[in-house]
This record gives C-alpha cells, structure tokens and sequence, in this order.
C-alpha cells in the first residue's frame, strides 16, 4: 500500500495524460504555489542541515524576549551619580510557598541592555551571510522551476558568493548598533533643538531601506556577477522602486513572529509562544523564508533586470504564448 501511495506520488497515476506545455502555471502567483508543493519537503531537508548557523541569534533574541517578560514594568530612575534619569526594566523578588526567595529583584536599564543585545547579535549576524547565499541560490532555481540538488549546489553557491555574502552580513551585523547609537545621539540632542528629529527619522529610515533591500541582495548576488558596491547599489534602487511589494513580502515572512508576539502579549505564555516560533524556524522557516524571496525577485529580475540582457530567457516556469502555438494539436488530443 505505502509503495503504491509513493510511487503514485512521484511518477503520477496509470493511465493519467503526461504533463502538457498548457498545464504550466499562467502567473507568478500560481508558479509560486505550485513549486511550494513540490518543493515543500526539500525545504524542510535543507533547512534542517543549515539552521544551526542562526542557533546563536535565536539565543539571544530569546534572552532579550526573557529580560522583557520576566520585568514587573518599567521605571523612571535617576542616576545617583551624574544625576540624570533613564528608563529601567524593573523586577519583582519571587518567593516560593515556604517563604523563600527563588529570584531576586532589581532593575536593568532598557538602553544597557539593547546595546549589549545589539552587540552580541554582530558575530551571530555575520556567520550567517554565505549560509543565506547558498539558501538563495537553491531556492532561486526551484521557484522558477528548475533544478538544484540541495547540498550539491548549496555548497558551490556558498563557496563561489562567500566573500560577497560576508560583505553583505557584516554590514547587516553593524547596522542595528550603530543605528541605535545614532537614534540615541539625536534623541538627547533634541534637547536644545526639535530640528535633530529629522536626522533621528532619517537614521530610521536607513535602517529599512537595508532591511528590505536584503531581500534582492543574496539572490541578485548568486544570479549576476557584479562588483560589491554594484550588488549594494542595485539592492538599495530596487528595494525604492518596489517599495510597497518588497514592505508586503517582507510581512508575510514575519507572519508567525506577529502570531507568536500576538500569543505572549495577549495569553503571557510566552514560553509555549517562543517554542512554538523556534520549532517553525527549526522545521522550515529559514529555507520557506529564502523561497518566498526568490519568488519575488525573480520577477523583479526579469522586469528590470534580465529583460534588458540580450539572450536572457525570462518568465522561467511559466507558460508563454508561442509553447501553445508550437505544441502539435494532435498530441494534445492523444
């Protein structure tokens, strides 16, 4: 029985018609459901064998969600010695049932405590750059329907993009630390002048364009062979010119973070909460994450990009209108 489901599985039925050029997928919307289905399982493979490259990040973005959740509230204090006040996570002492102390309380400050989080979030930011150009090689071609093996190509991906990719992270790596160093500098100095918002929104404003435009930077970096500052400035020109798009897809991506963030702000079972995020990002987040990107680019690469490339062949995994007028109709009667 479980032969026959397989097989099934893989060859299709006795006496079902062989695969014709009309059955392709007509967009892109249907191309990326389709390849998910057929792809669904090797995404999980190959992210099994390379999630253990953001164990590091997942730990610490779980020791910043237990320093929050853990905390009573937050305090205004005022530092004894310079006098100034800061905002402080403060922390209740915990007592069992026979009057014992299980956890004593205190105080952290909020600002000393993202900036050691944003800290130590650079080594583990940075490892993960050829990782991500080897996921974004692979899931490039199976979301335009082609072929890629996944530890075969995954492999040549990551050694033939490594130096870019470690570019690309190290930057990735940096820039919350210095872009919280910058929104805190300006935040002070609005102090004696509002005008230091601008600069201050400004900073924030860098900061996303860089988050979305990582969504074109890995794909366009194992795609074309260009030179780093060409693979930052396209990535950068892309992201403002697919603006709405690139912010969308980049949602959906964070669909079960919101969802975990909804249970722990709403139920305070985090732990239940933090497990459940971290068994998806485990199982296939990363890789699901990689493919949703390459289905999105691949049309933006073929729209401005490719299309202005002579001999480059666009709409990969799609059909187009002259496979129909070529296919013989008596095999498609047969």
């Amino acid at each position: 029985m479980f032969s026959r489901l397989m097989n099934s599985y893989y060859y299709g039925k006795s006496g079902k018609g062989d695969y014709r050029k009309e059955d392709l997928p007509k967009n892109r919307w249907q191309l990326f459901w389709e390849m998910l289905r057929v792809r669904l399982s090797a995404l999980c493979r190959i992210n099994l064998t390379t999630f253990a490259v953001w164990i590091p990040t997942m730990i610490v973005v779980a020791l910043l969600i237990n320093a929050l959740v853990s905390s009573s509230g937050t305090e205004r204090l005022t530092d004894e010695a310079t006098g100034t006040e800061y905002t402080a996570l403060v922390y209740e002492e915990q007592v069992d049932e026979a009057g014992n102390v299980i956890a004593r309380g205190g105080s952290t400050p909020v600002q000393g405590l993202l900036q050691m989080i944003f800290l130590l979030l650079i080594p583990c930011l940075l490892i993960t750059g050829p990782v991500q150009a080897g996921l974004a090689y692979v899931t490039r071609n199976w979301a335009r329907d082609e072929h890629a093996f996944p530890w075969g190509d995954f492999k040549d991906a990551v050694k033939e993009n490594w130096k870019q990719a470690l570019g690309v992270s190290a930057i990735t790596a940096v820039l919350p630390f210095i872009l919280y160093v910058c929104y805190r500098f300006y935040g002070q100095m609005q102090q004696s002048s509002l005008l230091f918002m601008i600069p201050q929104m400004l900073t924030l404003g860098l900061g996303m364009v860089w988050w979305l435009a990582l969504v074109f930077m890995y794909p366009m970096m194992v795609s074309y062979r260009m030179t780093f500052r060409q693979l930052i400035r396209n990535g950068l020109l892309l992201a403002v010119a697919r603006l709405p798009m690139t912010v969308g897809v980049r949602l959906c991506t964070l669909i079960p973070t919101l969802i975990a963030a909804a249970v722990m702000l709403f139920t305070g079972a985090w732990l239940y909460a933090l497990l459940g995020l971290g068994l998806y990002y485990v199982v296939i987040g990363f890789a699901f994450t990689r493919f949703v990107y390459a289905s999105f680019t691949n049309g933006v690469f073929d729209r401005f990009i490719n299309s202005r490339i002579e001999g480059v062949e666009i709409n990969r995994g799609l059909a187009r209108e002259e496979d129909e007028e070529d296919e013989d109709p008596e095999d498609v009667q047969a």
